[in-house]
């Protein structure tokens, strides 16, 4: 069964990475989607690869730290739509830099994109979602969001803001018929590194080695996909570094001892 077949879905970070892989993989199910990213050229190109009808894809530019005009833009999906049956929310920045030598602005930046923006999309597209009866959010966290790890003292923060935030979404709308989902990457091959803001919050230009030889980004996709379809309220996917999250919760000090001995970046 194709559980996404005429789903109304809209994807944020659409334009590279997750977003992009997930964009693919659900276009092969012959869904409605809203593919949204800041720039314009990299969404049309996305775009091309869906071979869905012009009619069932929306490219929305916009940036997710202008919070005033997301409501306007969740309007423009209604009006082109009627619905909205799922929101995939990746877009996302990282960070490698050291918390002494963090400059305040990076952090705001990190909480603006990775937590702010995207509690405003969803409180724009709640209201819609509740009169529906059904809507299903799904929330691209990280590993970092369970755990902290040197020079991603900002991105962790903002991980761990989503797990609070979305648990008590789905405790108040549940009986509502709304879903959540947090997903939990690892290591999967994507540009986010290329993309980090170091201390002064320049952009990092590198690509980790962890990053370089993590997971396809297609395989991610798939795998999210199947939980998101079984509705799993919390996923991880990737390889041995989400065993982590389970030191974690059972062997905390020993994961102490082995982040501390990690090198940062």
């Amino acid at each position: 069964m194709a559980v996404f077949s005429q789903k109304v879905i809209w994807i944020t970070g659409a334009s590279s990475g997750i977003g992009e892989a997930v964009a693919i993989e659900l276009a092969k199910q012959n869904p409605k989607l809203i593919l949204s990213a800041r720039r314009m050229d990299e969404l049309q190109r996305v775009a091309a690869q869906l071979n869905l009808p012009e009619t069932d894809v929306l490219v929305l530019p916009m940036d997710m730290t202008d919070v005033k005009s997301l409501p306007t833009h969740v309007e423009a999906v209604r009006q082109r739509f009627g619905r909205i049956d799922y929101v995939f929310q990746n877009a996302g920045i990282t960070q490698r830099s050291t918390v002494v030598d963090t400059d305040f602005s990076v952090y705001q930046r990190l909480m603006d994109v990775n937590f702010f923006g995207v509690v405003a999309l969803t409180k724009a597209v709640l209201p819609l979602m509740l009169a529906q009866g059904s809507g299903h959010f799904v929330v691209t966290s990280s590993v970092a969001g369970k755990l902290g790890t040197k020079q991603r003292s900002g991105y962790c923060a903002s991980k761990h803001a989503l797990h609070g935030f979305f648990d008590a979404l789905r405790a108040e709308t549940y009986d509502a018929g709304l879903r959540v989902t947090l997903v939990c990457p690892g290591y999967i091959r994507t540009p986010i590194s290329l993309h980090a803001l170091g201390a002064d919050g320049q952009v990092h230009n590198k690509m980790d080695t962890n990053q370089e030889q993590g997971m396809a980004v297609g395989v991610f996709a798939q795998r999210l996909l199947k939980a998101v379809a079984n509705a799993k309220e919390e996923v991880y996917i990737g390889s041995t570094e989400i065993y982590g999250i389970y030191l974690k919760r059972f062997l905390p000090n020993l994961l102490s001892r082995i982040l501390r001995k990690r090198e940062g970046a």
